[in-house]
């Protein structure tokens, strides 16, 4: 899967001065690119046997809307605050640049289901985490976590440590 490298946008500096971004909206606009990373993280979410999948917003929801069709299981968006239209719970985590909340709606997640999270990148772990709680409030069993890319360089595994986690491909420095 390292192939999918050359689909993926480097950004220098953005959200802020520090932060490398690694844009994976030039993977998206590339069907050879796009459907080589579906094809990786469908594997690995049939392996898990998914109930459903729960996509982080944003880029998270294009995966994760396009896997769910693929394996014909729903679909939950975990949103930031305000933009989901019914009762929600909400938890509170931190990223590597300050803090944010993520919500579901509170009847998204079925007691038993097991649940597979994606989102376009494991960074330090804080938004996939919350995710996981999220899902766990409500019952659900997350039997894994996959994205297109892992920053080894970041502690995420250890925020995450007990979950099964999955990623195509991963950068090691900054």
């Amino acid at each position: 899967m390292e192939q999918l490298k050359k689909y993926i946008r480097s950004v220098p500096d953005f959200p802020k001065p520090g932060i490398n971004f690694y844009d994976v909206t030039t993977l998206f606009q590339n069907p050879v690119g796009f459907n080589l990373a579906l094809d990786g993280m469908e594997e690995y979410v049939r392996s898990r046997k998914a109930d459903k999948i729960v996509a982080i917003e944003a880029r998270g929801f294009i995966l994760g809307a396009a896997l769910a069709d693929r394996l014909n299981i729903g679909l939950v968006p975990a949103r930031k605050p305000g933009k989901l239209p019914w009762r929600t719970i909400t938890e509170e985590y931190s990223l590597e640049y300050g803090t944010d909340r993520l919500q579901m709606h509170a009847d998204a997640v079925q007691p038993g289901e097991r649940v597979v999270i994606v989102d376009d990148l494991i960074a330090t772990g804080g938004t996939l985490g919350a995710a996981c709680k999220l899902v766990e409030q409500l019952g659900g069993k997350v039997v894994g976590i996959s994205s297109v890319i892992g920053l080894n360089f970041l502690p995420y595994r250890q925020r995450l440590a007990g979950y099964d986690l999955h990623h195509l491909i991963a950068y090691d420095s900054e």
